[in-house]
């Protein structure tokens, strides 16, 4: 009697595949991908006992309905799928900024003047005026930045205040700043896949999950406390003191800039 025989690279397959369902998993995590995978695994396990059982009419129709599910996955997946490839994307990028620019062209961010963000963000504390600032880094944000509005203006307290105040049109939603240029504005972000408090509002969930997907700072101002976090590298600070709240930043983007080139 043969025994089956097992290889190191059968074994690396099986821990690569592995890894892959898990990373899926956790991708889809939070959505209707679950439910939508487990009524196609039902609908194969009757395509198989239809065909085993010899019932032609039953089993041609699941069949052709299988045959044509990778294009029907693509469809019903597609923000799943972009979201997938975004995260490889914009992680591959913050591992090896070096290299990706070299082909790419990916542009570099020069030191952005925290004086006028860190100015509108006081204030708008003190207001209680609900805001979301992307401050970007080496992370290609151009998937973010097609979710808003172009604006590609001059990094200032008084364009940050008017575009967060509650009764303009583009108060909702994150901005995002390049270098010392406020480059669009109401953009969606993505929202962590992580277990968080229920005292998590969604600008919180949302600063958390852009920091989960690349090395931008981001920048929380509570609507409801006037608290104001800053979450970068999965990780989120909450009510920080309006006091060290510019040192806190400045040491956040330092700590960031000086990993991506230890990198």
């Amino acid at each position: 009697m043969d025994f089956i025989h097992i290889t190191i690279i059968d074994i690396v397959d099986i821990v690569a595949v592995a890894a892959l369902m898990y990373y899926v998993y956790r991708m889809a995590r939070g959505t209707s991908a679950p439910n939508i995978i487990t009524g196609i695994i039902i609908v194969y396990i009757i395509w198989v006992v239809t065909k085993a059982l010899n019932m032609e009419l039953l089993s041609g129709i699941l069949g052709n309905v299988i045959g044509v599910g990778v294009i029907a996955l693509i469809v019903v997946f597609q923000p799943e799928i972009r979201q997938f490839l975004q995260t490889i994307g914009l992680k591959s990028r913050h591992r090896h900024p070096n290299f990706f620019s070299r082909f790419f062209g990916g542009e570099s961010n020069d030191s952005v003047d925290l004086s006028p963000i860190v100015r509108a963000c006081t204030e708008m504390s003190e207001a209680k005026t609900g805001a979301l600032i992307v401050i970007q880094q080496e992370s290609d944000l151009t998937l973010i930045v097609d979710t808003g509005i172009v604006i590609d203006a001059q990094l200032s307290t008084p364009m940050l205040e008017n575009l967060f105040f509650k009764n303009s049109p583009l108060h909702d939603g994150a901005v995002i700043i390049r270098s010392n240029r406020i480059v669009a504005a109401k953009c969606v972000l993505p929202s962590t896949k992580l277990q968080v408090p229920k005292s998590y509002g969604m600008r919180h969930r949302a600063a958390l999950g852009m920091s989960e997907i690349s090395d931008a700072v981001v920048i929380v101002v509570s609507e409801e406390t006037g608290g104001l976090s800053i979450a970068h590298d999965g990780e989120i600070r909450r009510n920080i003191p309006v006091g060290t709240f510019k040192n806190t930043l400045a040491r956040t983007l330092r700590n960031s800039q000086a990993s991506e080139q230890a990198e």
